[in-house]
């Protein structure tokens, strides 16, 4: 923490005497409460605060900055959660956007629950690696790699990589997900340990409604795959396939979204682990009960049927507070 403090101390120093100072400040109220029953899902409540600053400077669009994140979860000692150090660069244009260092995750990757599960937010809100995104007039193609987990004695080498994108023609689109996740030995290499390998892909083609009408909705529709592998273990790679279907309706302040994945039971290293289930629908009434400029506030009720037998339900509350220039 000391070292941090005093990174972040040279960083201030500097930036104080550029011109093009900026800054940013984050409060986000986190309430997730999770009423499963299914052998699936992790029963549990996760209810907490985060507080997040980053300063830096913009010169003829390269930006630096850096800052801490910290979560408070209610119930907790306050160092229950360590602050995370946020340090990255940044350069953007009309066509391109490129990070590296710490930066945050959040309006960054966009892929769905099934390969990235939303608690990721919660617990490691900083992409730890680099990140392109290239657009164009007719879609937008983004690549990232993160490293997860530094070789140690008792920790693995562990990094993942990914891919998202969309090509479009007036109402119609093409969506493209790809993800991996290499979860390697520690330092000691023990027998017991084997190298596992994650990866999938979804692909998906939809319509959405004009940008003009009142009404925001897309439906779109494909297939999701995954394969996984533990070396020295499984025979090969177990590979799954599913029917992958999703609608988005909003109007005004309230929303829907339903996503179905049916036909494949699906191992992702940071997915929602519902989709371990042959058959998956999860339902989401949703409440945008605050929609300010820099304050966005939503209430969702989910409903998970698992293999058209189960019926689970979850209750998220959020609240994000951002300000700066």
């Amino acid at each position: 923490m000391k070292q941090t403090l005093f990174i972040l101390l040279l960083f201030t120093s500097f930036v104080t005497k550029a011109q093009d100072f900026e800054y940013q400040v984050l409060f986000e109220g986190i309430g997730d409460n999770r009423e499963f029953s299914s052998e699936y899902a992790l029963p549990q409540t996760i209810m907490g605060a985060r507080g997040a600053f980053e300063f830096g400077i913009n010169i003829d669009n390269h930006r630096l900055r850096g800052g801490l994140t910290h979560l408070l979860e209610f119930g907790s000692d306050i160092d229950a959660q360590k602050p995370k150090l946020t340090l990255y660069y940044q350069f953007t244009d009309e066509n391109k956007e490129f990070l590296f260092g710490a930066f945050p995750r959040r309006d960054k990757l966009n892929f769905p629950l099934a390969m990235l599960t939303d608690t990721l937010l919660y617990y490691r809100p900083n992409i730890e690696g680099f990140l392109g995104k290239i657009n164009w007039d007719w879609g937008h193609q983004l690549g990232f790699v993160e490293w997860v987990g530094r070789q140690t004695v008792s920790q693995r080498e562990q990094f993942m990589a990914g891919s998202s994108g969309e090509i479009f023609y007036k109402n119609f689109f093409l969506q493209n997900y790809l993800i991996m996740f290499h979860d390697a030995h520690t330092k000691q290499n023990l027998p017991d340990q084997h190298i596992k390998d994650y990866s999938g892909y979804a692909i998906q083609a939809g319509m959405r409604s004009n940008k003009t009408s009142e009404f925001k909705g897309d439906v779109k529709a494909g297939i999701l795959a995954s394969m996984f592998r533990e070396r020295s273990v499984s025979d090969g790679y177990i590979t799954a396939t599913s029917l992958f279907a999703e609608a988005n309706a909003k109007y005004k302040n309230f929303g829907l979204k339903s996503v179905l994945s049916s036909g494949g039971s699906h191992k992702f290293a940071f997915g929602d682990t519902y989709y371990t289930a042959k058959n998956y629908w999860r339902t989401d009434l949703i409440w945008y009960f605050i929609n300010h400029k820099n304050v966005k506030g939503k209430f969702n009720v989910s409903m998970h049927l698992i293999d058209w037998e189960i019926l689970d339900q979850q209750q998220q509350l959020s609240i994000v507070y951002i300000f700066g220039k």
